[in-house]
Formats: structure tokens, sequence, C-alpha cells
């Protein structure tokens, strides 16, 4: 792929996050897919989120490049609750 369609692919995901929200990606690597999903930022200030930003921390540490990835398996992710 090209820098001119990279920066295309870019700009189309840029645009497609309302604003308000924060793409982040989830999934166990090379366990599973990595999903995309938006979220509203409002949600970062959720203490189960801040669990999941903290478990980000530790597998990645401070230094990821582009999109927040999320060490928690796809299902879970979605069906958190704080059960």
């Amino acid at each position: 792929m090209g820098s001119k369609e990279k920066s295309s692919v870019k700009k189309r995901n840029c645009r497609d996050v309302p604003k308000g929200c924060l793409a982040i990606k989830v999934g166990q690597g090379g366990e599973e897919e990595l999903q995309r999903f938006v979220v509203p930022v409002i949600y970062f200030n959720h203490p189960l989120f801040l669990q999941l930003l903290k478990e980000a921390e530790e597998e990645y540490g401070f230094d990821q490049k582009g999109t927040i990835t999320i060490p928690c398996h796809v299902e879970e992710f979605r069906n958190r609750d704080g059960k």
C-alpha cells in the first residue's frame, strides 16, 4: 500500500469516529483477531474502563503507537457490565 493510499485510509477512519468518541482495538493478540470499537470518551472515566486501560498499560506500556489496544477478549469486552 502506497503512502497516498495509507493517508486516504487514515482520513476515512478519522471521519467515521463521531465527535466525543475514540476508536480503540480490543483483542488478545495472537489468540484472536483485534476488533475495532468506537467508544464515547465519557466511558474512559468509568471504573471498569479504567481497569481495562490499566491492563493495557501493564501489557503494552505507555508507548503505544496509533490506536489504543485493550488486551481483553472481544466477547468479554462486549459483555462487561460490572458484574
